[in-house]
Order: C-alpha cells, then sequence, then structure tokens
C-alpha cells in the first residue's frame, strides 16, 4: 500500500512550487516529474498496516489528480490502479466481512464504498491500456479469439489491477447485471495477461486466474486447484495471499476444513524478510487468515 515518505512530500512541494515560479518550465515537464515520483512512492516498501492506511487516502487522492493531467503515464496510472484495488479490499470490503454479524446494514454500506472504489481502480487501468492501444476495450468484447487484444509484458501489471478490481467490483455487485455480465471478459483479461508472462508478480496473476477459474459459472474446480497449487509455488512460499487464495477459492468450497485451517496457518506463520516488498500485502492476508481461522466453526 502506498505511503507517502517525507522526502517524497518534499520533493513533491519542490516541483509543484516551481510550477508556480518558473514559467519557462514546461508544465507537463513538471507534472510528468511528479507523475514519476508518485509511481516511484506507490511501488516502497512498508510493513506498518495501520501507517500505511492513514497515509493512503492522501496519497490516492493526490496520485489520482495527478494522473489525470497526465493520463499517459503508464506507471502512475498502475500504481493509483493498484493503491485503489488494495484499499478497496484491505481496508473496506475486509472491515465489512468483519462487522457484517454486528451490523448488516454498516457492512452493506462499506461493500457498496468498496464496489466504487474497485470501479475507480478498474476505470482508471483500462483508461490507460486504451491509451497504449487504441480500440483494446473494443478487441476485447469481441467474440473470437483471434479478434482479441494482445498484451506485452510490460502492460501486464495495468491488466493484473484491471482484472483484479474488475473481479471484486463484480463480486460485490450481484444486484446489478450489468456489471456481472461482464465476467467473461475479466476472466479473458486475466488469461491474456497470463500468456504475456505467466510468472508476474511472484505468483498473483496465477493466483488471481485461480481465483475466477474456482468462482465462475462453469469453471473447473480441478484446474482451479492446478492454478493455486501453481501459484503458491511461484511465491516460493513467501507470499500470504496465495495460500488464503487456495484456502477461500478450494478448501472452502470442498469443504475441506482440515486443508481450510492448514493453509491459513501456513499464511499467519510467514515472517518477511526486513524491508520486503511483499511486507505490507503479507500482513493483510495474514491478518484475514487469522480472522477466517476464528470464523472456521461458522464457516463448517
Amino acid at each position: 500500500m502506498p505511503l507517502l515518505r517525507r522526502s517524497t512530500f518534499s520533493a513533491l512541494v519542490a516541483l509543484l512550487v516551481s510550477v508556480l515560479l518558473t514559467a519557462c518550465s514546461p508544465r507537463q515537464l513538471v507534472v510528468g516529474s511528479i507523475a514519476d515520483e508518485l509511481a516511484a512512492q506507490g511501488q516502497a516498501s512498508e510493513n506498518d498496516l495501520d501507517l500505511a492506511r492513514e497515509a493512503s487516502a492522501f496519497y490516492l487522492k493526490l496520485s489520482e489528480s495527478v494522473l489525470r493531467s497526465d493520463p499517459g503515464h503508464h506507471g502512475l496510472a498502475e500504481a493509483v490502479a493498484g493503491g485503489f484495488t488494495q484499499y478497496a479490499y484491505a481496508f473496506v470490503a475486509f472491515e465489512a466481512d468483519r462487522i457484517e454479524a454486528k451490523d448488516a446494514k454498516a457492512a452493506e454500506r462499506l461493500r457498496r464504498r468498496a464496489a466504487q472504489l474497485y470501479r475507480r481502480a478498474h476505470q482508471h487501468a483500462m483508461a490507460a491500456l486504451e491509451k497504449e492501444s487504441p480500440g483494446f476495450a473494443r478487441a476485447l468484447n469481441a467474440p473470437q479469439t483471434a479478434d482479441w487484444p494482445k498484451l506485452v509484458p510490460a502492460q501486464v501489471g495495468l491488466a493484473y489491477w484491471a482484472a483484479a478490481s474488475w473481479g471484486g467490483w463484480i463480486s460485490l455487485s450481484k444486484d446489478d447485471p450489468d456489471v456481472v455480465a461482464d465476467l467473461p471478459q475479466a476472466v479473458r483479461l486475466t488469461q491474456l495477461a497470463w500468456q504475456a508472462d505467466p510468472a508476474w508478480g511472484q505468483g498473483a496473476l496465477t493466483g488471481l486466474l485461480a481465483t475466477f477459474e474456482a468462482s465462475r459459472p462453469g469453471g473447473s474446480q480441478a484446474q482451479a486447484l492446478v492454478w493455486f497449487d501453481l501459484a503458491i509455488a511461484q511465491g516460493g512460499g513467501t507470499r500470504a495471499g496465495a495460500l488464503v487464495g487456495k484456502a477461500e477459492g478450494y478448501a472452502q468450497p470442498a469443504g475441506d476444513r482440515a486443508l481450510f485451517e492448514s493453509l491459513l496457518k501456513q499464511a499467519v506463520a510467514i515472517k518477511d524478510a526486513p524491508d520486503s516488498p511483499q511486507a505490507l500485502q503479507n500482513e493483510v492476508m495474514r491478518r484475514r487468515a487469522a480472522w477466517l481461522l476464528e470464523q472456521a466453526p461458522d464457516l463448517f
């Protein structure tokens, strides 16, 4: 999750001031420099989940504003789409799950908010893909395989966040048939990204493919299991998300409580190396794994 460091903030202030004081500086060059800094900040490591939550809203609003001024900035579009998706999942949708038993109405409000955040993330990522490859969205909707768009490895990150946020949006929009009807396109986008770089994100992309396969109508649980196991292997045992994904996407629907709890305990036990870029994502998933373990008696 993005966190705006003091050094980054100082650099951004200096750049913003230069827009006002240096009339001979091209505005787009300055905006591009700010976008570069914000995009790099989106990749910074942080292991304090609560601190990241407090900083994320400011980072996302600032980054989204800059992105609107420089809509072709690939790195910032990816960071913004990823930031909104992670914020929706970690801090809004998960909170809805946690409080549902005590306050169903509040949980529903949070889920509506999470759906809108996912939608926002998806639109930013798709807009960037469309700008890089005009006609991308139309081609993605084509009925014939030969007409589907192609992705290059450099576009896989954008495609991943576009598909992941799409999946989150769809999952929280069961009362909106127009949104739910887009599920095949979300799956297709994930498949295209996986074809371009199947190892992207150390198993994150493969895990998304597995989740879609396990949840889509007519999906193969056997194939989903293959992909869940591949995602865990690609992560080298260091990514809690792959383990939680298999627990929720495969073990729980299969009614296998022993496997469910085993996977979650493995996720909770993962220790991060100092300054690991996965630290924040792992902490999010460790907290979810611990909560799911507490819920196990009610889930089986």
